[in-house]
């Protein structure tokens, strides 16, 4: 991968931690750069970003408190989205992390083409939620 697409994905990634951009303002960055999407892995760390021609490339994250849940709540997951989406002042990726991982979601897929996102627990339950409009 190119190190201007390597950039563009450091930077979005930092940003969802330190809050200076939004989540719709990352997938237009990523989109513009030619990325088809991204996954989330609470396990390892790490975030992957993935162009339509099969190459990818795999960023550290900072780590995020707590264990992941041995159960999956759909329902929890689904307030959070909630919540995330909301604007609320008290928002941060960083909590949203850490709640999303108490409630047993072990990381999420990111679809650029499906307009969705996919959140997974340890045993493969997931939780759907498209794109607003």
């Amino acid at each position: 991968m190119d190190a201007e697409r390597i950039s563009i994905a450091e930077t979005c990634l930092k940003a969802a931690h330190d809050g200076s951009l939004s989540f719709p303002d990352i997938v237009g960055r990523l989109i513009a750069a030619g990325f088809e999407g991204y996954t989330v892995d609470y396990r390892r760390n790490e975030q992957t970003y993935y162009l339509p021609d099969g190459d990818s490339v795999q960023l550290a994250m900072p780590a995020h408190a707590g264990p992941i849940g041995a159960a999956f709540d759909a329902t929890e997951i689904e307030r959070l989205v909630r919540w995330a989406q909301s604007g609320a002042e008290e928002y941060s990726y960083l909590a949203f992390s850490a709640q999303a991982k108490a409630a047993g979601c072990a990381g999420y897929l990111v679809s650029f083409l499906g307009r969705r996102v996919v959140y997974f627990g340890r045993t493969a339950e997931t939780h759907v939620e498209m794109f607003p409009p």
